[in-house]
């Protein structure tokens, strides 16, 4: 018998090395996963492309472009509804962005263990 009275020699043996591997990488993967994320960027838009909101992967809002046919003085309430419309849309983005980048990940460490 190995150190400790584990076969082996020791908590694990070899396969304690072979699981820090492991997450070593996967953490790796995931720290450029996230910079991939922060590097990307996607457009939500509203009414055809009236109203844009361009945003990183990590949810920074970088531009908010309104095309001037959208900008109604009488009804201000529907700019702001194209505004969050297009906000909402670019979440929406940045989620499924976030979920093609990090889903095999985010499942991975269970394995781990």
């Amino acid at each position: 018998m190995g150190k400790g009275g584990f076969p082996g020699g020791g908590f694990g043996g070899g396969n304690m090395q072979q699981i820090l591997k492991q997450a070593q990488k996967m953490q790796a993967d995931m720290q450029r996963a996230q910079e991939e994320l922060k590097n990307s960027e996607v457009t939500g838009s509203a009414a055809g492309g009236m109203v844009e909101i361009t945003m990183t992967g990590d949810k920074t809002v970088t531009a908010v472009k309104i095309k001037p046919e959208a900008v109604d003085p009488t009804d201000i309430e529907m700019l702001e509804d194209l505004i969050v419309a297009s906000f909402n849309d670019a979440v929406s983005k940045v989620e499924s962005l976030q979920e093609e980048l990090m889903g095999p990940l985010a499942g991975g460490m269970g394995g781990l263990f």
